[in-house]
This record gives C-alpha cells, structure tokens and sequence, in this order.
C-alpha cells in the first residue's frame, strides 16, 4: 500500500477525532447523574483505595450482572480512589474510551474492506477513507453523547473496546489459518473469541455477545465474499476452532435466553415492573424501530435517560404499531439475510445491529428503552453509506452482473460526506452543550418527556435548586393528577411546598396516596425520608413534622407491593427508628431497627444502625442492637457463583466485619462507661 493512501484515512480519521473532542468539549464539565451516584460511591465505601485491601473489596463489590462488571470497575480507578470525587476526569476518560473505540473500528472497518473489495489493491485508498468515514460517522453521532458523557455508561463502552479488539484478533487468526499457519491461527482466535470475550463479559453481560458477533460476520460478510472471488474457504482447523470459540458461546447464549424466556412467560418477573414478559417482547420491535430512526434521522436532542414515557404493547393491536413493527423488523432481518450475496456489507450491519441488541432486547426482563443500548450495535451502521460514497465496489457484488468499472468518484459524494459530518458534529456540540448544564438538561427532557414521571421530578428537583419552588410546584401538580401513584412526583410536591413555604393537607393527603399504591420505591424512599427527618429535626418545615413523616410511611407499610418485599419492609423499619431516635424513644428504635434486621440480617446495616444508636446518645441500645444480629441465624450462602459470593469470600478473608464490629462495639462500652461514670 502506498504510504499517501494510508496517511490519507489517518489523516481524516484524526481530523474526525479532533472535531469530536471540540464537539464533546462543552459536555466534560457537567456533573454526575442518577446511576453514578449507584455505583461511584462504592470508590470510598470501605476507605480510599490506596491499599491491596481496599482494591479487592471494591473490585468485587459490584452488583451489576452475575459478574460485577469488574473490569469496568477497574477503569474507574483511573480516575478517582476515593468518594466524593470530581465528575471532570470520569468523563474525559469516557471520551477517550469513545476515540480509542473510534480507531478500532477504522481498524476493523479497514479489515473487512481489503477482504471484500473487487481491486483491493487499486481501490486501497478508497477503501482506507471508506472506513475512515464510516469510523467518523459513528464517532461523531450525537446519539452516543449519552453513553460517552453518562459517567457510569462507561459498562457500555468497554464491552465495544474488548469486541472490536475481539473481532480483530479473529480476523487475524482466521487469515493465518487460511494461509495454513493453524497454531498461529489458533492463538489468535482464542485470544479474540476467547480472551476478549471474557474482558467484555467483565465490562458487561453484552459482551458474552463477542462469538456470535464473529459468526454473523462469518456468515453474512466474509463467506458470500470467499465464494464470490473464488478464495479458498478456511481449513477444516478453522472450522473446529469456531465449534469450539463460537458456535458453544453460541449455543449457550441461545439456551440462556430461551431459559430466561420461558421462566419470565410461566413464573413471572418482578412485580417492580408495570409489564409482563409478554409484554415486553411485543414491545421491543418497536423500540428497535425507535432506535433505527434515531441512528439515521438523528436530531440534537432525545429524550435522555427517562424511559418511563415508553408504554408497553398490550398485543398485537395495542397500540396498532405493534403488529407493523413486528413484521417490519422481521422482513428487515429476513431480507438481509436473502441479501446478503448482493448487499454484503448492508446486510451484515443490520444484522449485526439485531445479534448486538439481542441481549438487552429480548427476554431478560431489563427496561423496555435505553439509548446506550445502541453503543455496539451500531458500529457497522454507518460502513455501507461511507462506502457508497466512496464509490466501493465489493466483490460479492459480481454476482449481480453489474460491471466491474468503477464510477468516477464524485465531488457531490465528497461534498455529501463532509455535510453529513458536519452535521453530526454540530448535533453532537450542541447535546454537549446540553450535558454540560443540568438545570437547563433537566428541563429540555422534561419538555421533551411531558408524560415521563421522571423527567418532571428531575426538572422539579433543578427547578427547587435554583430557587423556584413555585415553577416547581406549577410543574408536579398536573403531572401528579394524571400518575396519582407516582411517589417522585408526590414526595417531590412535598418538598417543592416545603421550600415554598406553603405545605397543605391536600399535599400530605396525595403523598400518603402515592405511597400506599406505588408499586415500589426504589432507593428513593430512604433518601427523600433521610433528609426529610433531618429537616424535622432542625425545623426546616414545620408543617412536615415526624408526626407528619412518620404517618406517612405507615402509609408506605401499609402497601401490599411494600410489605411483601423485604428489603422496603427493612427501609421502612429503618426510617420509622430514626424518628424513634429523633422523639427520644431508643427502646422503640432498637425494636424497629432488630424487626428490620431481621428482615434481611447485613453486617452493615446492623453496623450502621448501632452506630446510630451510639452517636445519638444510647450506646447501650447500639450494643444490645450488635448483640441481636450476633443471635440472628447466619445467612444462607448464595447458591450460584456470582461477584456478591466472591466479595462475601474477600471479606471473609480479611476478618473485615469482625474487626469493624469490634471496633465499633469498644467505641459504643467506652461511650457507655463515660455516661455512667459518676460525674464531679
């Protein structure tokens, strides 16, 4: 290859690359969002991670997927060891995930270019500045803005990383085995399809998807190619290296999802959902379809993070989109796979687009809509656009009889090239821009989601931030009137009242509402109630006093979806002793702390609530509380082999709760000894 053709798509996809970092610019100073505060705490949950202790215990404390997405985890440390933390380095290194993510898939892009194009070698450049472009326009696409700048999204973008890296590691190895190097070709089929899938696995449960990613190339891309141009078919030793590195994972992955089918349509799924598997199966070709036009009709702004606005298909009919979407996405895949001798390089992007949504779109039992969801499908997107601009000519497409002469390459198709990047980037700094203002995000989404009960309280919370209570009252109300049972709305309506200064019963009677019908609470339960009982405590409402709180979450108790789930029964129990505690009354919060304990028995919450005990005064109470967990019958190991039995393991090892339990319980006798030392 001349070095021209080679310093030409380098010197385009570095030019792309430095654009989108300009483009990205304005976003890097935003703050963190609802899932970070998830899961970054956990950098200083158990001390700074400075020592080989704290670096196990929290590289296995992740709860995301059997695995605990450790690498992810890992990656975190790149910038933080320790919480709070500062938001600005999470995402600068989430936009360099995004540009290295970019330089793969110019990589792989190129790859598959040079083993399908008709003269590859007089078509190089084009083919090099084909995947250049098509590198571009997935890089530059604004839809990814909220993977790349949503801190904790970085669990979607490594799984890219390690499949790309994947997928080129096996192209590699399969160009040895056909030039009958099959050791070499060996080693590097198992580092792409095995190595690499167990990294992306790590990252995120998509990842496993790596192997059957390789296949649809395989099958849909590289084989119509081979036969097309007359290339020898990989030898048999190939053959069983894939038996062996994809079509296992395959099936395994196939059988998986089968399992998790058949298992949500007979037994249920968790009734924190307000749908059936059912359900959501005939929901999701419309999302797909939702998505698709999001990738080629893009447009400044989305909906965000909320999803709640996306109402479940009750059948085929209801709504009358459903039936259309389903044959749509059918005849969609269909029509790839039977084009694929024609259309290679079409047909595999779409169908690689519906094996990467498989996962996270079909029978597990997830969120119906989430725009990250897209990240890795959509890598080879953009490729077959890029190529028709580039005038590229596959050799699969002999077979149609068109000519073999190529077509001058148009300036217009330049021209339109340029456009379209352009376009994309000016979209991209402009949701950049949206990223990097909060209040300003929260009410665009809100405007964008007028049924999304989350996307009011968000712009409700930024609207009482910035000193508005009223705006934000004006806001809930409605919203509250139509979704009566939404608790964000109705606790939130306190709290705009609360701020406003005008806090009625009316308020109070629909919060009680909320609460007793809700189908759950989530975490916000335990955070709106903390901070409500420390403003009791310090007068901050007066009308919202612990009678008025604690009434309140009788209400919740009294809720049949509540009461049946034990870790709401431990949070109410929990809260209901801290207003205990507030009123002076520590023999009632030990019982309702050991009634929640018993609940679910955790070393840290039993270590927390004794504390609580001891730091408001009744140190006697916080022992009697550790002595009550010290009663509890041990609970029983996890059956399967998941990250929270490996982490239970770490902490066994290192005598972490025995030593935090002794630590805390000299504290609370030394506490105890000097309030019944005789004073004088």
């Amino acid at each position: 290859m001349k070095p021209n053709s080679r310093l030409a798509a380098w010197l385009m996809l570095s030019c792309t690359a430095c654009l989108t970092v300009l483009a990205y610019h304005p976003g890097l100073h935003g703050g963190f969002l609802f899932d970070d505060f998830a899961n970054l705490p956990a950098l200083g949950e158990t001390g700074p991670i400075t020592r080989w202790e704290t670096f196990v215990r929290y590289l296995t404390s992740g709860t995301a997927d059997p695995t605990g997405r450790p690498i992810a985890l890992l990656s975190f440390l790149l910038d933080a060891r320790n919480w709070p933390a500062n938001p600005y380095p999470f995402k600068r290194t989430n936009l360099l995930v995004h540009l290295l993510n970019g330089v793969l898939l110019f990589l792989l892009l190129r790859r598959l270019g040079t083993a399908a194009a008709v003269r590859p070698e007089q078509d190089r450049k084009r083919l090099d500045v084909a995947a250049a472009l098509g590198a571009g326009f997935w890089m530059s696409h604004p839809l990814f803005v909220s993977t790349t700048l949503y801190i904790v999204q970085r669990e979607a973008m490594l799984p890219a990383t390690f499949t790309l890296m994947g997928l080129l590691a096996w192209l590699q190895g399969r160009k040895k085995m056909t030039e009958r190097a099959l050791w070499r070709g060996l080693a590097w089929i198992a580092t792409g399809l095995g190595a690499c899938t167990v990294l992306a696995l790590l990252s995120k449960a998509n990842g496993i998807l790596l192997p059957v990613l390789a296949l649809t190339l395989e099958f849909a891309f590289l084989r119509p190619c081979d036969r097309a141009a007359h290339r020898t078919i990989p030898p048999s030793g190939y053959e069983r290296a894939m038996l062996l590195f994809g079509w296992l994972p395959t099936l395994a992955i196939t059988v998986y999802l089968l399992h998790a089918g058949w298992h949500g349509l007979t037994v249920g799924i968790s009734d924190a959902r307000p749908w059936t598997l059912g359900e959501r199966l005939l929901t999701e070709p419309r999302v797909l379809l939702t998505y698709l036009h999001m990738l080629w009709l893009p447009t400044p702004f989305t909906a965000g993070l909320f999803n709640d606005q996306v109402k479940a298909s009750t059948s085929l009919l209801h709504p009358w989109t459903t039936l259309p979407s389903l044959l749509a996405i059918t005849a969609l895949i269909a029509v790839a796979w039977k084009g694929r001798n024609r259309w290679p390089a079409l047909a595999t992007a779409a169908l690689f687009f519906f094996v990467a949504q498989s996962i996270e779109s079909s029978t597990i039992a997830l969120e119906l809509f989430f725009e990250h969801r897209n990240y890795l499908p959509a890598l080879l997107m953009f490729w077959p656009l890029a190529l028709w601009l580039c005038d590229v000519k596959l050799v699969a497409q002999r077979s149609t009889g068109a000519p073999d002469g190529r077509l001058p390459w148009h300036r217009s198709r330049l021209a339109l090239a340029i456009l379209g990047l352009a376009a994309l980037l000016i979209m991209t700094w402009s949701r950049a821009s949206l990223w990097g203002n909060t209040r300003e995000q929260a009410l665009l989404w809100a405007r964008l989601n007028p049924t999304s009960a989350r996307a009011q309280a968000f712009a409700a919370q930024a609207e009482m931030r910035a000193g508005y209570p009223q705006l934000a009252i004006q806001r809930l109300e409605p919203a509250l009137r139509s979704a009566p049972n939404q608790v964000q709305l109705a606790l939130n309506l306190l709290a705009a009242r609360c701020a406003a200064g005008n806090l009625d019963s009316a308020a109070l009677a629909a919060a009680e509402h909320a609460l007793a019908t809700t189908r759950d609470t989530g975490t916000l339960l335990t955070s709106w109630f903390n901070r409500a009982i420390n403003g009791a405590a310090s007068d901050g409402c007066p009308a919202l006093d612990l009678k008025e709180i604690k009434r309140l979450l009788l209400a919740a108790r009294q809720n049949p979806r509540l009461a049946s789930n034990h870790g709401r029964k431990q949070d109410i129990d929990y809260l209901l002793g801290r207003i205990a505690i507030a009123q002076g009354q520590p023999g009632q919060a030990l019982a309702l702390f050991n009634a929640g304990l018993k609940e679910q028995p955790r070393e840290s919450l039993a270590l927390s609530q004794a504390a609580e005990l001891g730091s408001a005064g009744f140190p006697a109470q916080g022992l009697a509380h550790l002595d009550y967990y010290r009663s509890l019958p041990p609970p029983p190991t996890a059956a399967d082999w998941n990250m929270g039995r490996l982490h239970a393991y770490v902490l066994r090892q290192q005598n972490y709760w025995p030593r935090e339990m002794a630590r805390l319980r000299a504290t609370l006798l030394q506490d105890l000894h000097s309030t019944q030392a005789p004073s004088g």
